[in-house]
Formats: structure tokens, sequence, C-alpha cells
């Protein structure tokens, strides 16, 4: 028995877990419909797929929002994880699902994999026959993981960095780097039986002012990190940063320079694809200003050219969104983007270049870090500030990079902190922004480009 197996074998050992028929998931993967595997997806569907988010805590609301999403021609329905499930709390969340079924009150603000368990789960999603997605915030997501393959999740969000950061004060960073590792390596083991499961980064990361040279840099080193365990299919990502010229250079850039490092380490052969979330800011009050920012997020989506969308909904300033929000976001995006056809090829040389200056210099100083592997090197340059991720609550994290928004809306460096962008680069940044104010105004500018979309 490998020593992978032995960890497995620990870890679906869980109390809360039902008999796990290492066997029988196995030859449920090779014989699973195609159609499951969002991997498939991207290869056949000649169109950008779009995928909401949405979970409810009991089996009965999960079914019926799926109804609700299918009848929206969704093309990826989502999997969103409760809390508790998150903190590895299957305890708390076996509590809460048994008080939501017997109250019909949602005490949970997710579905709780674990404990609902994968047998029961699996004919759900295999009736569908729709790719689910896996959306969860978990920094040891090992059980998690498992539960989700068996069930016919076949595509995983999350790493250890943008898995952490944002989520996470004090979870250690070094044990998250080493779960996920073994969740690259059940996912790569997994893919050889069928399609590819799909791995997928959360670029959004705080949603709170990160710059695109952070972003990218963090959806590399998660994607290289995937890949060197033999993970064939992989999602980069990012989100609407409130500037539309920054989106398309973003876009753009990560392309360019996911396909150049997967071939610096020979993993030019996996399929990478680019993922777009519409705004993960905090929404307008007002529904009819938050359906147009919807809708230009779609708009700026088909821009970017993504292969995938992930939606929100009007309702997402004042609570969990309803599942007709949710359809109905769903059926406004799909017909937005059958109508978009044509759009213009925006490109923006100067920024382009300037980040992809940043991105590559801050790449070259994790490369350049004396540890043995690449996990030891991105932990040594967080800890180090070489990332650092603005507004994170985790304790590692420096929080010594200041950034604002220029007149455009473009999202600034201000102070770079530990970060090794280039002087030129930095000056370049700088030159944007007006720097001239005092202390206070600043200050009160960076308070209102948090809420830029109010």
């Amino acid at each position: 028995m490998s020593l992978l197996q032995e960890e497995r074998e620990i870890i679906l050992s869980n109390e809360y877990v039902e008999h796990f028929d290492f066997a029988e998931v196995e030859e449920f993967v090779k014989n699973a419909s195609k159609d499951l595997f969002i991997s498939h997806n991207f290869r056949t569907k000649n169109k950008m797929l779009v995928q909401p988010r949405g979970g409810f805590p009991t089996y009965n609301k999960m079914y019926a929002l799926y109804e609700f999403f299918v009848n929206a021609n969704v093309d990826v329905l989502p999997c969103t994880i409760d809390s508790n499930t998150r903190l590895n709390d299957y305890a708390t969340a076996k509590k809460m699902l048994r008080l939501s079924e017997e109250s019909e009150v949602d005490m949970l603000n997710g579905y709780p994999l674990v404990n609902h368990g994968y047998r029961t789960t699996r004919k759900m999603i295999t009736h569908f026959n729709k790719p689910v997605s896996l959306r969860h915030g978990t920094p040891d997501a090992r059980l998690l993981i498992e539960t989700a393959i068996a069930s016919g999740i076949f595509e995983i969000e999350g790493g250890p960095i943008t898995y952490l950061l944002p989520y996470s004060k004090n979870f250690p960073l070094d044990k998250a780097f080493l779960y996920w590792k073994y969740v690259e390596r059940v996912c790569a083991k997994y893919s050889t039986l069928n399609e590819p499961i799909n791995r997928e980064s959360f670029g959004p990361l705080t949603a709170t002012l990160v710059p695109p040279c952070i972003t990218i840099v963090i959806q590399l080193i998660e994607m290289l990190l995937s890949l060197e365990e033999g993970v064939k299919s992989f999602s980069v990502s990012f989100s609407q940063s409130g500037s539309v010229n920054q989106d398309i250079v973003t876009g753009a850039v990560i392309r360019k320079l996911a396909k150049h490092y997967a071939n610096e380490i020979g993993c030019g052969d996996a399929e990478v694809h680019l993922v777009y979330h519409q705004w993960m800011g905090a929404f307008p009050m007002d529904q009819n200003f938050a359906s147009q920012l919807i809708s230009m997020s779609t708009a700026i989506a088909a821009m970017v050219g993504a292969d995938k969308i992930i939606t929100k909904t009007k309702q997402e300033a004042s609570g969990i969104p309803t599942k007709e929000a949710n359809a109905e976001t769903v059926a406004n995006t799909q017909y937005l983007l059958r109508i978009l056809n044509g759009l213009p090829n925006v490109v923006d040389e100067e920024e382009e270049e300037n980040l992809t200056l940043e991105v590559k210099a801050i790449m070259e100083a994790i490369f350049n870090d004396s540890a043995d592997t690449l996990w030891r090197k991105a932990f040594n340059s967080i800890k180090n500030g070489i990332i650092d991720v603005p507004f994170s609550p985790h304790i590692i994290n420096h929080n010594e990079m200041i950034t604002i928004r220029d007149t455009n809306k473009n999202i600034r460096i201000m102070n770079r902190g530990n970060v090794p962008i280039p002087d030129r680069c930095f000056e370049y940044e700088k030159s944007k922004c007006n720097l001239k104010k005092d202390t206070t105004s600043i200050v009160n500018d960076i308070i209102h480009d948090i809420g830029i979309m109010q």
C-alpha cells in the first residue's frame, strides 16, 4: 500500500463518514458520464460556461435549487459547502442538518456534503447529469474532496493560498500546503480513470483592492503546485476589479503567463482554462443597479474571452439569494452572452507590459528562494512579504502593500512593502495616482475605493 493510500485510509476512517468503498468509487469514476466532467465540457462546448453560486443544507432544497438552475439553462451546477464543514466541524454540521430537516428552517449556510455522504449526494448529481463545482473555502479539504469526487463532483475549487489567506487568521500555512498536496494527488489519481478532474484556483482572494500582479502570481503558484502533482486540467481565475481596461489586461496576461510557466515545468500538455467572477465586493442595495453591475461583468467576461463565468444575483446586498434570483441571473447571463458577438479586441500594450514585468519579477523572487520545493518557496515568500495580499486577516500575511484607485478606477500600488516590484513598474504605478493629498484624504479615498461599486 502506498503512503498516499495509507493516508487516505486514515482520513476516511472519520466517525462521520459512512463506509468508504475505494473499489466501488473508482469503478464509479471510471464509468461516470463524461457530461459530469467540466474538463469535457470545456473541450466540447463552443461557448462560455455559466455557473451560479448556491447551496442549501437539506437534500430536498438542494435538489429543488438544481431543478431551478437546469430550467434556467445552467452549464455548471454549484455545491456551496456550509461553514461548519469548512472548519471540519462535522459534529455541529450534523446537528444543524437535523434541525434544518425537522424545522424546515435553514440552520446552515450551505450543503453539509460529508454528513449527507457520497451515496446520497451521488443520486442527485447523476440525476441532473451536469458538471458540479465544489465551492467551499476549506484549509484542510482532504475528507471533503474525497467525498465530493465519490459523489460525482469533478471540479474542485481552492488551494493552499487562496483558501487560507482570505478566510483564516491562525490556520498554519505549512499545513495547508501539505493538505492541498494530498488533494492534488487524489485528483491526479482519479484523472487517470476517465476525463481529468478539474482544479480551480480562487482568484478573487479578499476581493478588496487586490492588484492584478498579486492575483496572477498566486494563480500561477497554485496552478504549478497542482500540475507538478499530475493534475491535467486547471482553471486560473480572477474577479471583476472595477476597471474594464484592467480586467482585459489581467485576462490577457494571466493566459499568456499560465501557458509560459506550465511549459517551464514540462506540463504544457495540461489544459488551462480562464474563469471570471462577477463583482465580489459590496453590492448596491438598489437591485436595478445590481442588475446593471451583473450585466456589465458579463460583457467584460465576453471581452476577456473567459471559459467560464461565475454569477452573482441582484439580492447580494440583502442576504442569501433565493433560488429564483439565482436562476434569473443564470438565464439573463446566458441571454446576454448569446447577443455579445463580434466584440472588438481591446489591447493596452503599455499596461500589459507593465503587469507582465511585475508578475515575472515576483515569480523570479519566489523561484530564487533557497527552499528545495515549490510549496516551501511559496511559503517562505508569503512569510517574507514577497507575496502580500491586501486586507488578508491571516497573521502570516504582511499587509504592507497599500493600493488605491486611479482616476480611471484601476487598482494601483502606492506602497509595495516587500513585494519585489521593479522600480520602473513601481514608478509607473505611482505616476497614475494623486499622491499629493494629505494622509487623511488618501485613507478616505481607500475606504471609498473598497466600495467602488456603490
